[in-house]
């Protein structure tokens, strides 16, 4: 059996019923000291706006904090999008960090959903590749009044997704220090030129965002925990259309939703807020608290609620440590990802910090961002 890729994690600062938005991000801060100890190789924030139960809507801002804390694991954002900034905002927010903690920023950058349009052609099916089950996709629902509302809040114009190209270009020339105004005239992004910091392109289909970070030779980060259904699709974009640059040679890490616990019961009984929490985002509230077992187990979803979810239900990685390392395999055999990003949501802190602890366990790291090859690595 090959070696397992590196893990990483995606953090949304989301926060359980009862809780509050500071208990949110001071909970970040405590993973990511316990994930550095664990062994695992990133730790990127998202950017969710608008959400009652979600505290990560400025990862510039928390960033520095989880710098502080930590001394060598890489931190980022996963993914920063473009269109609510102008590139110059995220590369001078990048450089404050790095400047002070070199050599550990990944600039992950997403782009707007404002551009997203249906797919053509036949309407896509269900299938299961090789043991990984490829959901249909859900409709986004971008002209939705929350998201119309966030859109204005964000002041994002209607063709801010068409700039996707320019603007990822530009941070790239901001940060390397080549950078020249359409006027003629050079710029310098203090403090964040010259530093190094690891561009990154994130996208969910095999759209403008899998094909530019082929073409530029940047790493890509593709979705299987946000859209499970196009996750293949995406890769497989971005594969095709690399050509060597920044990196020699394609390089993919795949996120995925996932619950570990003692046993498979246990792990189904702290992921039980999960459906609840998916359905308050595709109803257009935006994601709640995350409910705790005993709320979720005395309000179940109903038939048309379960139906709306059924695909996130289907695709999120629960169970005991050997259950959820069999399944992260399959998903890494099969997308051929080159590292695994693992988001896990349950009510309680101290339950998530264990679920990675279990997982580090089971997968081999070794407290230093690899793996090793243990007999608790194979059970």
């Amino acid at each position: 059996m090959p070696a397992r890729v590196p893990l990483s994690i995606l953090e949304l600062s989301a926060f359980g019923s009862g809780r509050t938005p500071a208990d949110g991000l001071r909970a970040s801060i405590d993973l990511a000291r316990r994930a550095e100890q664990l062994g695992y190789a990133r730790f990127w924030l998202a950017e969710h706006h608008l959400n009652p139960g979600i505290s990560g809507a400025a990862p510039h801002v928390l960033l520095p904090l989880i710098a502080q804390a930590t001394d060598s694991i890489r931190i980022g954002t996963a993914a920063t999008i473009i269109g609510n900034y102008a590139p110059l905002q995220v590369v001078e927010a990048a450089g404050v960090v790095s400047a002070l903690h070199p050599g550990r920023f990944d600039l992950g950058i997403g782009r707007s959903g404002s551009g997203r349009t249906p797919p053509e052609g036949p309407a896509p099916v269900a299938r299961t590749v090789d043991g990984l089950l490829l959901p249909v996709p859900w409709p986004f629902p971008v002209d939705s009044d929350r998201f119309v509302a966030q859109a204005r809040l964000l002041r994002r114009t209607a063709g801010d997704a068409d700039r996707f190209e320019q603007d990822v270009h530009d941070v790239l020339a901001l940060i390397a220090g080549d950078y020249r105004a359409p006027e003629g005239v050079p710029v310098h992004a203090t403090p964040a030129e010259g530093q190094d910091i690891d561009v990154w392109i994130h996208g969910t289909s095999a759209g403008p965002s899998a094909r530019l970070a082929g073409e530029l030779g940047l790493p890509f980060g593709a979705s299987y925990h946000v859209a499970p259904g196009t996750v293949l699709d995406a890769v497989a974009e971005y594969r095709r259309a690399f050509r060597p640059g920044r990196r020699d040679a394609p390089y993919v890490t795949v996120s995925v939703d996932v619950v570990v616990g003692e046993t498979d019961d246990e792990a189904r009984r702290l992921a039980s807020g999960y459906g609840r929490w998916v359905h308050s985002i595709r109803a257009g509230l935006g994601a709640v608290p995350f409910p705790a077992p005993d709320e979720a187990i005395a309000h179940p979803l109903t038939a048309d609620e379960q139906r709306i979810v059924q695909d996130r239900l289907d695709t999120q990685f629960v169970g005991s440590p050997a259950t959820v390392a069999e399944r992260l395999e399959t998903l890494q055999r099969v997308t051929g990802a080159d590292e695994l990003l693992v988001t896990t949501l349950t009510h309680d802190t101290a339950d998530r910090i264990r679920s990675f602890e279990l997982l580090a366990e089971v997968w081999g790291l070794d407290g230093a961002g690899r793996v090793v090859e243990t007999a608790g690595a194979r059970a």
